[in-house]
């Protein structure tokens, strides 16, 4: 998994088309011996979802070619041997907006502040709490629609995994547990709706995404990153 993101985000430029950068992913897929969850499982059209600028999550790969400063996000599940895994990071092509930058930034801090408390008998809703108040300390929104999950022998499986508190989802984490922890923020409203195209979910109102994930194993410590 690290691999497959390594080499696509050093590929992240402007002109580069978001196909090419799926197909380093198909590349490093086949000589591991993995395949595309999202293909396997849901008949995906593309190897990785890429979603650039307001598109949050699920992105078509194709002929788009990505322009000078735009944020562009990786999403890459795979399977390997009945066993799924997950992570996303944010990547910039040339040279990102102040903004754009921050975003991203606080992204990656809500998930660190989030795999910092991720250990056996934290509460599943702190998870939410962390991830929340460090995206509006920075003046950002959480996109409240989308969260992390469950992962195991399927992409998604129980619990959600909130970005926000939710009371009613207190239930302690367990030694074993297996989840992904994905803030997935925008600049201004977190509302997102479909792009149009059956898959891609953007912001609503067209402000700038960011994405930031890791899939975790739970311990009486620190979390296992299986995705680092």
């Amino acid at each position: 998994m690290a691999e497959t993101l390594d080499l696509m985000e050093a590929a992240v430029r402007p002109g580069v088309t978001t196909a090419e950068l799926d197909a380093i992913a198909a590349d490093v897929f086949r000589r591991h011996g993995a395949r595309s969850a999202p293909m396997l499982d849901y008949d995906f059209p593309g190897t990785t979802c890429i979603s650039v600028n307001e598109e949050a999550v699920h992105g078509i790969p194709g002929p788009r070619r990505i322009a000078d400063g735009d944020l562009v996000k990786l999403d890459v599940t795979a399977e390997l041997n009945g066993w799924y895994a997950d992570a996303c990071r944010t990547a910039f092509a040339g040279k990102p907006s102040g903004q754009a930058e921050r975003l991203a930034n606080v992204a990656r801090e809500a998930l660190d502040r989030a795999l910092a408390i991720a250990r056996a008998g934290t509460p599943l809703n702190e998870i939410g709490r962390v991830v929340e108040s460090t995206v509006k300390t920075h003046g950002f929104a959480v996109c409240d629609a989308l969260s992390g999950h469950g992962i195991g022998r399927r992409i998604h499986e129980p619990p959600d995994v909130l970005n926000y508190f939710d009371p009613d989802m207190g239930e302690p984490l367990v030694e074993g547990q297996v989840f992904t922890i994905e803030p997935i923020i925008a600049a201004r409203d977190g509302e997102v709706v479909d792009a149009g195209d059956g898959w891609t979910v953007r912001t609503a109102d067209g402000s700038l995404s960011a994405h930031s994930e890791h899939t975790i194993a739970v311990t009486t410590g620190a979390p296992i990153v299986l995705t680092a």
